[in-house]
């Protein structure tokens, strides 16, 4: 069996129905898994007349009856929304149904109905005036399945990075930097390698100053006081761990291949190399949830929205990368 991977429609007000009409014309997309939509038919009905796709849209009502054709996408359809939405606004409806196709996501994920959810993008601030106030998908799911530990990762094709901390102020973040949450993140990112096949992972880990603190010469001795723990119980249970390390060169040396992952301690210092690298190649992984969720690694783009032009690719690399690690794969190959 394919894997089956249920793709969350997003904020419908953005580009997230165009690439994810863009991907299911892919034959490769559908060779490697099972795809049902959660959102709105009339939605996505309006991408496909937009791109003049050669899909249609089938309503179904669980992913037992996906449509196993090329031509159809299946769609659960919530209808949430109109088919008239206004496109490239801020819209509280918009906002509220993202959230709800991300709660129908991960009841059937729990449920075993799907091996991963793979969300397209959505809008905070219409989220929010949706009445949902989260900063972002992980931690609406963290909160929807019980979950106290976990990062975020960004994935691309030359740079994997886990963060310590994401979206709060850079001062709130150096607060919220810990020894217990830098080790958890330390862990978690050897963890999540490990089950992706790679029995011995190289985790770097950046500093949280300049030049890592330069032996207290720049900051309060943030690193002594906040990393230099977590890395030593690291390395005690066996983790392949650097010393906390200049961050303005250790990017560099990820990208070269000296590490297959780095320790980001706060958002900026983490986003910025990957999407240096390429938007279109960047894929977000929530790691610690009790299900699997990857997610193009842009935002909703309303400034193009409608125009056709959105770029797939990361939705594609957001697939492929969610049906890697799924069980289902893994157990199909395994070697004896």
């Amino acid at each position: 069996m394919k894997p089956t991977v249920c793709i969350t429609m997003g904020d419908a007000a953005g580009v997230g129905p165009e690439i994810i009409v863009k991907s299911l014309q892919h034959p490769d997309v559908h060779d490697m898994a099972r795809h049902v939509v959660v959102g709105d038919k009339a939605i996505l009905e309006r991408a496909v007349r937009l791109l003049d796709a050669p899909l249609t849209v089938q309503a179904v009502e669980s992913p037992a009856d996906i449509v196993e054709d090329t031509s159809v996408i299946s769609c659960i359809d919530l209808q949430l929304l109109p088919a008239d939405l206004p496109l490239g606004e801020v819209s509280a409806a918009a906002g509220d149904a993202a959230y709800r196709y991300i709660e129908k996501a991960v009841t059937l994920a729990e449920n075993k109905d799907i091996d991963v959810i793979c969300t397209a993008p959505l809008n905070k601030e219409a989220m929010q005036k949706g009445g949902h106030m989260y900063p972002g998908h992980t931690e609406v799911l963290a909160e929807l399945t019980g979950t106290k530990d976990y990062a975020m990762l960004l994935s691309s094709p030359k740079l994997k990075v886990i963060h310590v901390t994401t979206h709060i102020g850079l001062i709130d973040a150096v607060n919220k930097i810990e020894p217990e949450r830098v080790y958890n993140v330390i862990r978690m990112a050897h963890e999540v390698l490990r089950r992706a096949g790679n029995d011995a992972p190289r985790i770097a880990v950046c500093g949280i100053n300049p030049h890592a603190g330069e032996n207290g010469l720049f900051g309060y001795g943030e690193e002594a006081e906040k990393v230099d723990p977590a890395i030593v119980r690291a390395r005690e249970e066996g983790i392949d761990v650097t010393d906390a390390l200049p961050a303005d060169t250790l990017f560099f040396r990820a990208v070269r291949g000296d590490f297959d992952i780095v320790v980001a301690m706060y958002h900026d210092q983490g986003h910025g190399p990957i999407k240096v690298l390429g938007l279109e190649s960047g894929v977000n992984i929530t790691v610690g949830l009790p299900i699997l969720r990857t997610s193009v690694d842009h935002g909703t783009a309303f400034d193009i929205a409608g125009t056709g032009i959105a770029d797939e690719a990361s939705m594609i690399e957001a697939i492929r990368q969610g049906v890697e690690m799924a069980p289902t794969h893994r157990a199909e190959t395994r070697p004896e």
